[in-house]
């Protein structure tokens, strides 16, 4: 597939209030239980959770979704001031480790956000979970953030169709450029069976909190304005710095309905 760029990207800048997550097949994944140095009993748990400049797909991106892309450096700022979570299936009650109390170690490589964590097995849940990664019963790997900056961009995309001829399609290409990070999990399910009207709604909410035209009509019949020029509105600040889990804990319900059951999940 060629890209040829035919609109001017458009950039918005300020965290976005929608929660998003991520997730990747533990099979596309290089992620695997390994054995503490000197300690037969301990494992911990490495991966990575996100690809840079790796192109996925979210929704339908020929008719209503987008391409997207996670630059190089969009984990940094979070990385440094950040004190995120591993979790397992999202949920703050399955808590196994924490940037803050040393047992989770996330750092950025050529490939992209590494996870390194402890897995101590005097919680049950992490037992539990160390037995299903080796059943191979936990298939996926996710990450929970907010986007502070990202940059929008109509492309042209070159198609093979099933009778072999190239055809042309314009598509939408979203840049992520900077995220907040909350957690990383090892999930359930690597994909969700989403419907379209569910995705459709996850991407309308995305690109309504990014002040772009969404794919269907607002309430009022109306659709946002599209943004013309990089966006720093000073009404729209980051998520207030309250306790991640505690922030996690209220967004739960919001984001099943909006983002985690639909997931924007990376297919590649």
């Amino acid at each position: 597939m060629t890209t040829t760029l035919t609109r001017s990207p458009v950039e918005t800048a300020g965290a976005s209030p929608v929660l998003e997550r991520r997730t990747r097949a533990l099979a596309d994944t290089d992620a695997r239980l390994l054995r503490a140095d000197g300690d037969e009993e301990a494992r911990r748990f490495v991966g990575h959770a996100a690809v840079f400049n790796s192109r996925t797909t979210i929704g339908n991106p020929l008719k209503w979704g987008w391409y997207e892309e996670i630059a190089e450096g969009a984990f940094d700022k979070t990385l440094a001031e950040g004190d995120a979570r591993f979790l397992v299936d999202h949920d703050t009650r399955m808590l196994v480790s924490r940037v803050s109390a040393g047992d989770l170690r996330l750092s950025t490589d050529d490939i992209g956000l590494a996870v390194d964590a402890d897995l101590d097995t005097e919680l049950s849940y992490v037992r539990d979970l160390v037995r299903n990664l080796d059943k191979r019963r936990i298939t996926g790997m996710s990450f929970g953030f907010y986007v502070v900056r990202d940059r929008w961009e109509e492309i042209e995309v070159t198609v093979t169709g099933a009778d072999g001829k190239d055809t042309s399609a314009t598509a939408v290409l979203r840049t992520i450029l900077e995220v907040r990070l909350l957690e990383v999990s090892a999930v359930t399910f690597p994909a969700y069976e989403d419907t379209d009207a569910g995705l459709r709604k996850m991407a309308d909410e995305v690109r309504a909190a990014r002040g772009l035209p969404t794919d269907s009509p607002s309430p009022q019949g109306a659709r946002p304005a599209p943004a013309d020029a990089t966006r720093d509105d000073s009404t729209t600040s980051d998520p207030a710095p309250a306790d991640a889990t505690r922030v996690l804990a209220r967004q739960d319900e919001r984001a099943t309905a909006l983002a985690a059951r639909y997931s924007l999940t990376s297919r590649g």
